[in-house]
């Protein structure tokens, strides 16, 4: 139950309501309680007046010739039925049960209490509520021990209506709630006055952060703020920071890829002109034509290499996974590529386990696969000299392990190889190592870095022939099959 119902959550209102709601239930509680407590408290001197009437009574009894008398004086009798509030009512019975004086309707005491022994320490008085006439009455009432042979008992009883016990016990309610109940709103104002100075550090957060620039993306000031908003000041420059590298990264890589794209474009416009010029022969604009294809292959390629880069960042943790074959898609990439690299003159193949061999499935994307590997043997064909004396070699090839789970994804060419100190600049985007006239975008690395990263695959890069004039390149993906693994999800 909220005393203080929204429509969306509120941090003030969801401690206000936790603080004040408790409060609201346990008002009866403490009205019910302070009632009880007036009733006990107001019914104690009035029980003690009570008793000493019962006592005065007491000793009013006597014996006189082995017979019980009770004489009580008119003006006794007066004093004791004197009372502006409550009625007082008495009874007074011999051993015999006969009455001596008083009200002879007078409730008896209860059946299973028997008078006492003759003790002077056990005479008590005892008080019990009942019912006389119509009327809720407390009584008072004391067994008196006769001088007389058997050692019998006789009976004082007095009850009073309990007017002035219901209306002390008012009084005292009035004297304890009132006061509660004129500090209850201000008690309430004092909390609303301190949930606002608490909470009044968030909303100077919010106010920091609406008056910065769209591009100010620097740090928040974490001491500023409650040790308990610390935490989530953290965050937030966790993520400010990942947001700025991510928009520098976008900004440089759109920095990168106008450039890229701006050279193939630049030689089309010029190739155009030079084609449209006045007295150019027909071999002149055919080999303009020419350039004008090859450049417009080149943006092409750059095109769908940045598309390829993007789609498989944007995959992320929800790539769509299937059991896949490494060996099938890697012989299907393989066939792909294989019109390109005998127009260059390159031996290519295959080499390692067959389809269905054990141990050659995972857990992936086949698409994102085959992407990644036709990335590997484009960038193995573009940096594989060749010509028809002296054919390059390019090898593809999966190496299963069905018991240590390890799966190999190796393609091995006769380049001239990268030095170590730039084998970790080429899986950055549009770079190419120095000293080459390969025309390309500089992206396949890049996307067969993410593609394997999305598969969980750590990549390496080798010499394939260490220590010959023309070591090569051998790039090794590492994939685990473990059962979870392979079978998807």
């Amino acid at each position: 139950m909220k005393i203080f119902q929204r429509e969306q959550r509120s941090l003030f209102g969801e401690i206000l309501d936790w603080m004040l709601t408790p409060l609201m239930l346990l008002l009866p509680v403490a009205l019910a309680l302070t009632w009880l407590v007036a009733q006990s408290i107001a019914g104690k001197p009035f029980d003690r007046a009570l008793e000493y009437n019962v006592r005065v009574l007491a000793q009013l009894i006597g014996v006189q010739d082995q017979h019980v008398q009770f004489n009580l004086p008119q003006p006794a009798r007066e004093i004791l039925r004197a009372d502006d509030s409550d009625l007082i009512y008495y009874q007074v019975l011999g051993p015999r049960g006969e009455l001596l004086s008083g009200e002879r309707d007078f409730p008896a005491p209860p059946r299973n209490e028997s008078p006492p022994p003759l003790d002077p320490q056990l005479r008590d008085v005892h008080l019990r509520d009942a019912e006389l006439r119509g009327l809720d009455v407390r009584v008072a009432y004391l067994w008196v021990h006769l001088d007389l042979p058997g050692d019998p008992v006789a009976l004082v009883q007095v009850a009073e209506t309990r007017e002035k016990r219901s209306v002390l016990a008012t009084e005292i309610i009035k004297g304890v709630l009132l006061p509660q109940l004129v500090l209850l709103p201000l008690a309430v104002l004092l909390v609303w006055l301190a949930l606002v100075r608490g909470i009044k550090p968030l909303s100077q957060l919010e106010e920091r952060i609406r008056a910065r620039k769209p591009d100010d993306l620097s740090p928040l000031d974490d001491h500023a703020v409650p040790l308990e908003v610390a935490p989530l000041v953290s965050s937030v420059n966790d993520l400010l920071t990942r947001l700025k590298d991510s928009i520098a990264t976008q900004k440089r890589f759109l920095a990168d890829a106008a450039h890229q794209l701006k050279t193939p474009l630049a030689g089309l416009r010029m190739q155009a002109d030079l084609a449209q010029r006045e007295g150019g022969s027909a071999d002149e604009l055919k080999q303009s034509l020419q350039q004008i294809g090859r450049s417009s292959i080149r943006a092409t390629h750059t095109v769908n290499q940045l598309l390829a880069l993007a789609r498989a960042e944007s995959s992320g943790a929800t790539i769509a996974r299937e059991p896949c074959d490494l060996a099938q898609i890697t012989i299907d990439a393989v066939h792909d590529s294989l019109p390109r690299a005998l127009e260059g003159h390159i031996d290519l193949g295959y080499d390692g386990a067959q389809p269905g061999a054990p141990g050659v499935t995972i857990g992936g994307n086949p698409t994102l696969l085959k992407e990644m590997i036709r990335n590997l043997l484009d960038n193995a064909i573009n940096y594989t000299p060749s010509s028809p004396q002296t054919a390059g070699v390019i090898t593809a090839r999966v190496l299963a392990d069905p018991f240590g789970h390890v799966l190999i994804l190796q393609v091995e060419d006769s380049g001239p190889g990268i030095p170590e100190a730039e084998r970790e600049l080429v899986f950055q985007p549009f770079y190419r190592a120095l000293g080459t006239n390969v025309d390309g975008s500089g992206l396949g690395l890049p996307i067969v870095l993410e593609i394997a990263r999305q598969h969980g695959a750590s990549i390496t890069l080798e010499d394939a022939r260490p220590g010959q004039p023309a070591p090569g390149t051998l790039v090794s993906l590492r994939f685990l099959t473990e059962p979870q693994a392979a079978g998807g999800t």
